[in-house]
């Protein structure tokens, strides 16, 4: 083979291996994503949110209001929201578990 056309074999390969290196680095990085510091789920209000968004489809809306106010508290990085009955009223709530990490479904039940 002439050094020439041997020297462009060389170049196209080492233009293709660079080409497909970068081109798999990019889809890589275009596949992360953003991460807020303290989280998807920050704060009470946006586990609310995420609870409600949750529970309405499978209870629904009439039931999810009747549990309200909510009761919200965070332990290890999960969201633990669970409905409330006025006093006097028997039966269970909706409870939910959300990772603040990531904003997870970790656990949906509804007591009886």
């Amino acid at each position: 083979m002439p050094n020439r056309l041997r020297f462009s074999v060389s170049f196209i390969a080492l233009a293709s291996l660079t080409f497909l290196f970068l081109s798999g680095r990019c889809i890589a990085q275009s596949r992360q994503s953003y991460k807020p510091k303290d989280g998807f789920v920050p704060n009470q209000e946006t586990a609310i949110k995420i609870a409600e968004a949750v529970w309405i489809p499978i209870y629904g809306t009439e039931a999810i209001n009747h549990e309200k106010p909510f009761v919200v508290s965070l332990k290890n990085g999960v969201w633990f929201v669970r409905g409330s009955l006025p006093k006097g009223y028997n039966g269970g709530v909706a409870e939910i578990e959300i990772a603040k990490d990531d904003g997870r479904i970790i656990r949906v039940i509804h007591g009886e």
